[in-house]
């Protein structure tokens, strides 16, 4: 056990700053993140809880959102710079103090894993513990100029002004340049990566090939050469893009914990801890402002509202329902060809919906079975967190996923065979060609999967494969070689 506060003025190794205590702020300094944020967010999931989480005084909202979301310390994203730093002063016999705002479960729980700090003191449900509240109680505690600090935010001031020395950490410019001032610097730490960088990662721009559906009307309906066709289904496809990366950042922040117990997800921006979850609410806010004004210019704002409340409603709940979740997915996948549809101004057929809506569905439990599959190999454990399935459950969604594959490619046929194709096609006898070039590529895809090649979403995973390529290239060529102008000029 290390000396107590009160004779650390006998301490004598040559270095004064080892006799004084550090107290550590821990959001936004020890760890990358807001622990009150991530409990809020999380609460997002039990929205029975929010009135209760909501009522009364900061102290008192901090107490019960820890009791409603208590933190996993094991998944934080802990700054690790800094906190090899603290293990260095731990070993030289440093006192420290995890001094913070958040509650004092929070606070506990998390010095209780890392077993470093001598001493615990936060917000106890009614005090909030933030500013020049925190610099009175460590004042009261340690006496004025007793006691060095490490902090990163603004609200850290006037603690860092009744410090007898400062750390900076992760802070802004503007905070760097009030705290150095009359203050004894210790020592500084960086921030994290280039904000910019994964803002972008965030928004998940490689999701945006998925978006392409929506010009699946017009390529069906011989309208490649519509300007007005064009223009609108552009803008359905930059509106879809931006309110999904909305989305998308929205479904990280209510997944944090479940993400940074999986394999890849942890190293997202939120989870990671690259960004903090206040920038990703007003990102999500932005996003989706602007998915909306676009979808209103467009005439398409009940198809954006409605993928919005969808996306919303999956990643707040319906996403743990078993079943439940493919078929949301599904769903969300051909809103995009009845979006599409809507702004070029050529309605989707029943055709093209019962094609679509099988194939979506075999994709949509490729992406689940993927994600089993991975978490299962990688930690064992009996279900995915937020899902309502167990590894146990693998063989019977390959069974769906391989069922919806072959019944897409029945409907196809279908098709291939109606008085439809014959009406719209001169030469219709092509489009058999397609049927088993597309039941090829979803057994591929099956294949890949059961082998663990598939990473991530499928249709991300076929903008990426030379294969997935050469199959789209022959069914378009088969389209327009069955095409009627084109079979006329032949």
């Amino acid at each position: 056990m290390l000396a107590s506060p009160d004779t650390m003025e006998l301490i004598r190794d040559g270095d004064a700053r080892i006799a004084t205590p550090l107290c550590v702020d821990l959001d936004g300094t020890l760890i990358f993140s807001d622990t009150l944020v991530e409990g809020l967010l999380s609460g997002l999931t039990h929205p029975q809880q929010l009135p209760r989480m909501l009522a009364g005084s900061r102290a008192a909202l901090k107490r019960r959102v820890a009791e409603v979301a208590p933190v996993d310390p094991r998944t934080l994203p802990y700054n690790t710079g800094f906190l090899a730093f603290l293990k260095e002063q731990r070993a030289a016999g440093r006192y420290l103090v995890l001094a913070t705002a958040a509650d004092a479960q929070v606070a506990q729980a998390i010095a209780e894993h890392l077993d470093l700090f001598d001493e615990v003191i936060a917000s106890d449900g009614q005090r909030n513990l933030k500013g020049e509240a925190k610099a009175a109680a460590l004042v009261e505690r340690f006496g004025e100029k007793g006691f060095a600090y490490a902090g990163n935010d603004r609200s850290d001031l006037p603690v860092w002004k009744a410090a007898r020395s400062i750390i900076i950490v992760n802070a802004s410019r503007s905070t760097r340049e009030q705290a150095r001032i009359g203050a004894e610097v210790e020592a500084e730490f960086g921030g994290r990566p280039a904000p910019l960088r994964s803002m972008i990662k965030a928004m998940r721009p490689h999701q945006w090939a998925k978006n392409v559906l929506v010009f699946v009307p017009m390529v069906t309906a011989h309208a490649l050469g519509e300007a007005a066709a064009w223009t609108g289904a552009l803008g359905m496809f930059v509106a879809f893009c931006v309110t999904a990366s909305g989305i998308y950042i929205l479904n990280d922040l209510s997944d944090l914990a479940a993400d940074r117990r999986h394999p890849r997800k942890r190293l997202r921006p939120f989870a990671s801890g690259a960004l903090s979850p206040a920038v990703g609410v007003a990102m999500a806010a932005v996003l989706l402002a602007l998915g909306i004004g676009l979808s209103a210019a467009t005439g398409t704002f009940a198809i954006i509202a409605i993928y919005a409340i969808a996306s919303v409603s999956y990643s707040v709940a319906l996403k743990e329902f078993p079943l439940v979740d493919i078929f949301m997915l599904a769903g969300l996948y051909t809103v995009r060809v009845l979006g599409g549809g809507v702004a070029s101004g050529h309605t989707a057929s029943l055709w093209l919906l019962a094609f679509s809506g099988f194939l979506f569905l075999s994709l949509a439990l490729v992406k689940r079975v993927e994600e089993m599959t991975a978490v299962a190999r990688s930690s064992g454990n009996r279900t995915a967190a937020r899902r309502g399935y167990f590894p146990g459950d693998i063989p019977i969604l390959q069974t769906f996923g391989c069922a919806s594959a072959f019944a897409s490619a029945v409907v196809l046929a279908l098709f291939v065979g109606s008085t439809a194709a014959s009406a719209q096609y001169g030469s219709p006898e092509l489009l058999w060609g397609i049927v088993p070039l597309i039941l090829f590529w979803q057994c591929r895809l099956w294949l890949s999967t059961v082998r663990g090649h598939m990473h991530d979403d499928p249709i991300v995973y076929a903008a990426h494969d030379w294969v997935s390529w050469i199959v789209a290239g022959c069914v378009f060529a088969l389209v327009l070689a069955a095409d009627s102008n084109l079979a006329h000029i032949l």
